[in-house]
């Protein structure tokens, strides 16, 4: 079994930055996820909010952030870890190859797409109904589509996907958006039309989608709208699966608990990034990421001397 002093389990921006901190410091670092290295980072389609940059694609930014980490820890990709097991003066990981024994862990476990559980949408899925806009963006060019939802990740899409030459529309339950106030300016610089204050209730189709079913929330009349694609940015769910079964606290939501330090109740266990909640940003991610590392790696310098 390999031992490792440090594991991160998930290699998002916050991770990649942790086993980057961690890494530097001299500690032997290991990074697993059971995807490619990037996670939902890879979907963001252009931020022009990372410092640095002016404008800079998710998928740009990962190469770069991976580059960087490679050098001082390593990274596994399509390895998740199946279980977590406390054992003296560590944790024992076990994934779908092998083992690893790890005296701390960082949990950058992220979160999954929400699904709107509505008839169709799993049928259609891959055959219209999208969850990624980067990914499947271009099969859409000229086409009619719609983009589910009212958050930064919804608007960020539909101007992806209108930059692209998709027709695109937004729907959204609501009758204004959450999303950040420069997204919402653009969307309407851009003449994107939304439709306000309703619902999808059943996406259509033979083959391929062909036309939602939507409803009014607050006239409760009821249109069928022909589209060709419906791409789904509703929110996430936080995966922290991993985190529960080893006896980590969670909130009502099921967002991870930490402290300042990103520490968990559980000795030695930390987590950053989305799957805590807060503000779900790629800045802000990379920040708790350091955090961690840096915390992770004084905790462990101090068990050294107690030893």
């Amino acid at each position: 079994m390999e031992k490792y002093d440090i594991i991160i389990i998930g290699a998002g921006p916050g991770g990649l930055t942790a086993g980057l901190y961690a890494g530097r410091q001299g500690t032997r670092t290991l990074i697993l996820d059971k995807g490619i290295t990037g996670g939902s980072g890879l979907m963001v389609p252009s931020m022009e909010n990372y410092p640095g940059y002016d404008l800079i694609a998710g998928m740009s930014l990962i190469a770069k952030m991976k580059a960087q980490t490679e050098k001082n820890a390593e990274i596994h990709e399509m390895e998740g870890v199946e279980t977590i097991d406390r054992v003296d003066n560590g944790f024992v990981l076990t994934t779908p190859k092998t083992s690893y024994f790890a005296k701390s862990i960082i949990l950058a476990t992220g979160t999954s797409h929400k699904k709107l559980n509505v008839p169709g949408e799993d049928h259609f899925t891959g055959l219209g109904v999208s969850y990624c806009a980067t990914c499947d963006g271009l099969l859409f060019k000229d086409k009619d589509i719609l983009i589910i939802g009212g958050g930064n990740s919804s608007l960020q899409e539909a101007i992806f996907l209108d930059n692209i030459g998709c027709n695109v529309t937004v729907v959204h339950r609501r009758n204004e958006f959450r999303g950040e106030k420069y997204l919402q300016n653009k969307l309407k610089e851009k003449g994107i039309p939304v439709i306000w204050d309703s619902v999808v209730e059943e996406i259509k189709g033979k083959q391929m989608v062909e036309s939602v079913i939507l409803s009014n929330n607050k006239n409760g009349s009821v249109h069928e709208l022909e589209v060709q694609g419906v791409f789904i940015a509703i929110g996430d769910i936080p995966s922290s699966d991993l985190a529960k079964e080893l006896g980590v606290n969670v909130n009502k939501y099921n967002q991870i608990i930490t402290d300042k330090t990103q520490k968990t109740n559980v000795d030695n266990v930390y987590a950053i990034g989305d799957v805590t909640g807060g503000v779900k940003q790629w800045v802000v991610a990379c920040g708790e990421g350091a955090i961690a590392a840096s915390y992770a790696y004084q905790d462990l310098e101090q068990t050294k001397k107690k030893e």
